[in-house]
């Protein structure tokens, strides 16, 4: 029962509530209702009021403008005196003044446009009586930006200016922003903001570097040879001396947030790549490619520049983007090897052209400290080589590697040009052998210069080639050294043919009646050998020793070979003895000449004369029944003796039959042969006259 009491009483409270709800709703809607019926009463009072409305908007603007009365009739003198100041460079005063007067101009184009934004008419009349207002921003800017082009000089002359140009700049950076900021809520924005005068300022930083970089040429190619030398050191003294001067003074004329010394520093290095990569466009010369890539690639990033040590921390050359792209690297480097190519033979085919016009001169060739005759062509050729690869060298090894496989490579072919040149001075001389009138001096001068060009090469390569690199270079160098050493063996040929020559009277009266009766042929021939070795004297040791032997040699072979012409034949044992001992005589002076022409080579020239003397055992014998054992001894020391030698012997011996000799021939052939190991043959080269018909006769 109590419960159900309790329930029934909270009904009763609810349904209390609701009927009172109703009423409240009952009492807004009809409030509601004459709201309504108020407000439709009073929309004709509403319009009713729009002039009231019109004459606030306009009591508003006349306001600001008497606000603004006194600095709108003082408009023209406000600037009289701000071109005043401009005039006489003070700055900060005519941009405070030109502020005002901006000030006002844009309060009184900002009311008419509240009043009104479509009345184009009135806000051109405002436009119009300010016009001079922007006359005056235009001179006050040109004032700015000469001081910013100029700000390196006058940072150090006068920082107080630089400091208000600044400051004159951040002012207006903030009036930018003010009205940018009134622009996105009202969209009104007055004439010519925003002015975005710091961003100008940077342009025309941007361009002064660029101009300044740009008017370091002070030469061209025509006046100066070395223009770009002088081109590239101005621009790196001008650019260094600016940043330094950038980094220690500039930077405290500007605001933190202007980051000033690393815009500079992107701009120079900007420009310097705009310039690099024109002046690597230019159709360059060799020495002035190497220029410009040694200025690039090692310069720039060098203590002498970027690295400078008053530069850092604040400059990292690690960090600094290649001035030029590593492909137009690759192009100037192709072109440059091209061009170098060409001029190497160029260089080269002159220097030969010039060394064979000393060739024909009347006067000896010149001698070097040690008396060795010699031209200045080895000197010409490897100072070119030197100066390239020290040019190569400032670039990168690479290039220096290059440069040397290119140099050695073209002295290969030069050195075969080389050789035909001097077999044609040869063949010219031997038309006329009183032309040229010191034909010997300058062979001995070719032969030496062979000599010099082989140390110098050697020289080279050890001075610039890596360890590493020198299997590349081996057979390059040993095809060098053979070419060079057939030019001295053809030069030395040249001049024992020259003496040869000389000698060729004297070597026919050899083995001959009038030898036989006593003639001095053999004392002429060794005073005549030694006339020429005197001026032999003048050929460096390695081929003066080769031509010593050689001479030796050749002697020793034309007088067997005269042995071997069968001038004479020996009618008894007393000419034949005679005869014999004439031979040893005279090989004893061959040997005396040559051991004295050999002093200090340590060579055995004695070998060569014991051959004669050999052959003079074989003529001097007595009894004929031991003929055949002289000769099988003379075989056995030197096998290369033919059957015709042996018969033109036994011919000059003059005592032995067609039966004897064939017998001791046919003998000869079956028995064994063992050469000596250390004999060079002799006999090959002396060919024996075989009996011509008249002579059968006879």
């Amino acid at each position: 029962k109590a419960a159900i009491q309790s329930q029934l009483d909270g009904v009763r409270t609810g349904l209390s509530q609701l009927h009172n709800a109703l009423n409240d709703v009952k009492d807004i809607q009809q409030s509601l209702i004459d709201v309504n019926k108020d407000w439709r009463q009073s929309i004709n009072t509403i319009e009713n009021l729009k002039d009231v409305k019109d004459a606030v908007v306009q009591h508003s603007q006349l306001a600001a403008a008497v606000e603004n009365l006194k600095n709108i009739f003082s408009v023209p003198e406000i600037v009289r005196e701000t071109q005043d100041l401009i005039e006489r460079g003070e700055l900060l005063q005519a941009h405070r003044k030109l502020m005002d007067l901006e000030c006002s101009r844009d309060n009184l184009m900002y009311e008419q446009y509240r009043m009104d934004s479509k009345n184009t008419h009135d806000m051109n009349l405002i436009h119009t009586y300010f016009g001079d207002m922007q006359k005056l921003s235009e001179e006050l800017a040109k004032q700015l930006w000469m001081v910013v082009q100029r700000s390196l000089v006058t940072v150090r002359r006068d920082p107080t200016l630089l400091v208000s140009v600044v400051r004159i700049i951040e002012r207006e950076e903030k009036i930018d922003r003010r009205m940018l900021d009134r622009k996105k809520q009202t969209g009104f924005i007055p004439p010519g903001r925003p002015k975005k005068w710091k961003e100008k300022m940077f342009n025309i930083l941007e361009r002064t570097v660029s101009t300044r970089i740009e008017g370091t040429q002070a030469d061209t190619r025509e006046s100066d040879k070395m223009w770009l030398v002088r081109h590239l050191e101005i621009i790196r003294k001008y650019v260094l001396d600016d940043l330094l001067v950038a980094k220690t003074l500039l930077d405290q004329c500007f605001p933190p947030h202007y980051d000033i010394f690393n815009r500079l520093l992107n701009m120079y290095h900007q420009a310097l790549s705009t310039r690099m990569q024109e002046l690597a466009a230019e159709d360059l010369e060799a020495n002035e490619i190497v220029s410009l890539l040694s200025w690039v690639l090692n310069t720039y990033t060098s203590t002498e520049m970027m690295g400078n040590s008053e530069l850092s921390p604040e400059v990292d050359v690690n960090s600094l983007n290649p001035l030029i792209s590593q492909n137009v690297v690759d192009q100037l480097l192709s072109k440059y090897m091209s061009t170098l190519t060409s001029n190497i033979i160029g260089w080269l085919r002159r220097a030969l052209e010039t060394d064979k016009k000393d060739w024909i001169k009347e006067t000896e060739p010149e001698a070097d400290q040690d008396g060795y005759y010699q031209t200045t062509l080895p000197a010409i050729v490897f100072q070119m080589f030197e100066q390239n690869l020290q040019v190569a060298a400032q670039i990168n090894e690479d290039l220096k590697t290059k440069v040397l496989l290119l140099c050695l490579q073209q002295m290969n072919s030069f050195l075969t040009r080389y050789k035909e040149e001097a077999q044609l001075y040869k063949e010219e001389h031997l038309k006329n052998r009183q032309y040229p009138h010191c034909y010997v001096q300058y062979v001995i001068a070719v032969i030496n210069n062979c000599q010099t060009f082989k140390e110098s090469i050697i020289s080279l390569k050890r001075k610039y080639l890596k360890i590493e690199m020198e299997d590349t270079l081996s057979s390059s160098h040993t095809n060098m050294d053979a070419t060079l050493d057939i030019i001295a063996k053809e030069g030395c040929s040249s001049l024992l043919d020259e003496v040869f020559i000389d000698l060729e009277p004297h070597l026919n009266e050899l083995m001959t009646r009038k030898w036989l009766m006593g003639c001095n042929a053999v004392g002429t021939i060794c005073v005549t050998v030694e006339d020429y070795f005197n001026d032999f004297a003048k050929i460096k040791k390695p081929y003066k020793k080769t031509m010593t032997l050689e001479a030796h040699r050749r002697v020793v072979v034309e007088y067997i070979r005269a042995i071997m012409l069968k001038r004479i034949s020996f009618k008894n044992a007393e000419e034949r003895k005679e005869g014999a001992e004439r031979m040893i005589k005279e090989a004893e002076q061959f040997r005396f000449l040559f051991k004295k022409l050999a002093a200090g080579s340590g060579e055995d020239t004695e070998g060569l004369c014991d051959i004669i003397e050999a052959i003079a055992e074989v003529i001097k014998l007595t009894d004929p029944s031991l003929l055949y054992l002289e000769v099988s001894t003379l075989v056995s020391k030197y096998p290369d003796i033919r059957d015709d030698h042996i018969a033109a012997l036994l011919t000059v011996r003059g005592d032995a039959s067609r039966d004897m000799k064939q017998t001791i021939i046919e003998t000869l052939d079956q028995g064994p042969s063992q050469p000596n190991p250390n004999y060079v043959p002799i006999f090959k080269e002396i060919a024996v006259p075989t009996l011509t018909v008249p002579k059968l006769l006879k």
